[in-house]
């Protein structure tokens, strides 16, 4: 069983095979080793039973991100199974792969990629014309987080499991102000 978290948005995110659970909390940071366990309570699994675990590493929240990494690693580590990214683009491009998707990062850009274009950041002047090379444009809607384990069992079976780290697609306020 392959287990999903996903916190880079406001609340948490969990899928287990073809179940699916999104809770809205104040506090990630304190809800998430809780809403983890009482999810697989209630999918009738044990820690045990898992074989690998997903995590959704970006773009989003940047402390979101973070904690949900250091959460995963440490399940995995103590469960000796493998952690894998996972990120929203290849989340949107699962369910549309001719898809352009772009993200509003909410700082006046947007988080961008595509069959075309490795993932970056974009300003709406550049998106609207790099758009228009793809048929369809996706990222203003929630990603199917339900697509997660078949993209983390490919990457298992691939042999493509690489450390995972935050997907980082432009400096934080702090290295910003630092430079300033």
């Amino acid at each position: 069983m392959i287990f999903i978290i996903n916190t880079s948005g406001a609340g948490l995110e969990f899928v287990l095979d073809d179940k699916h659970k999104s809770v809205v909390v104040e506090k990630q940071s304190v809800a998430l080793p809780v809403a983890a366990e009482e999810f697989l309570t209630e999918c009738g699994a044990k820690w045990s039973d898992l074989t690998a675990i997903g995590v959704v590493v970006g773009p989003g929240s940047f402390t979101g991100i973070r904690m949900g990494i250091a959460y995963a690693k440490g399940l995995a580590l103590g469960l000796n199974i493998p952690v894998v990214g996972i990120n929203a683009f290849e989340l949107y491009l699962a369910a549309t792969p001719d898809a352009f998707v772009a993200i509003d990062s909410g700082r006046g850009d947007f988080f961008v990629a595509s069959a075309l274009h490795a993932p970056c950041t974009m300003s709406i002047e550049e998106v609207e014309p790099e758009q228009m090379k793809c048929p369809h444009t996706v990222g203003h809607k929630t990603f199917d987080l339900l697509l997660a384990p078949a993209i983390v069992a490919d990457k298992i079976a691939r042999g493509n499991v690489e450390p995972v780290v935050p997907m980082y697609l432009r400096p934080s306020y702090a290295e910003t102000n630092k430079r300033n």
